[in-house]
């Protein structure tokens, strides 16, 4: 049976991964999914993005984004726990990064605008106005999560580096 040490490293290393790979995806959307969408017709792109919405809601991706958030829920009691331990700072920080910058943004401010797209009929005439505003603020806060989600994948990073028998 793998030692304490081991599961931390282990569950460690796979928080800073997701983190990493989030921040990805994050990214890929900032940097040319959404400017491409904005780039179309505005139904069109309110279409899309709707589509992208719930298919994004699949086993893969929410494990991933969930799973993230479950190790990082975990890494931040131990953290907590276990406060004087060399690297357990930077365990707590990366993990507050990624609960609260990345999962926190996407539930508080990233979803409600998709449950808003999702209402929205890409014909209607007031479609355009509420698509460009969407996209400008949805945007934003996407910035938000990809920067917090890279910030945490380099603090979880740091104790495995520096810290190796401690993270």
């Amino acid at each position: 049976m793998p030692s304490t040490d081991v599961l931390l490293l282990a569950l460690t290393l796979l928080a800073a991964l997701g983190c990493a790979l989030i921040a990805g995806i994050f990214l890929a959307f900032s940097n040319f999914v959404i400017g491409a969408l904005a780039r179309v017709a505005p139904a069109s792109g309110i279409a899309a993005m709707q589509s992208i919405n719930v298919v994004v809601l699949n086993p893969g991706f929410l494990g991933l984004f969930m799973g993230t958030a479950l190790a990082c829920a975990v890494l931040l009691l131990v953290a907590v726990w276990h406060w004087q331990a060399p690297g357990a700072f930077y365990l707590g920080v990366g993990s507050l990064l990624y609960l609260l910058g990345t999962f926190g943004v996407t539930m508080a401010c990233n979803v409600p605008r998709n449950n808003a797209l999702a209402r929205q009929d890409p014909a209607s005439l007031e479609a355009a106005g509420f698509w460009r505003a969407y996209v400008a603020s949805w945007t934003m806060w996407n910035h938000v999560r990809t920067v917090a989600a890279l910030a945490a994948a380099l603090v979880l990073a740091y104790p495995l580096i520096w810290f190796p028998t401690a993270a």
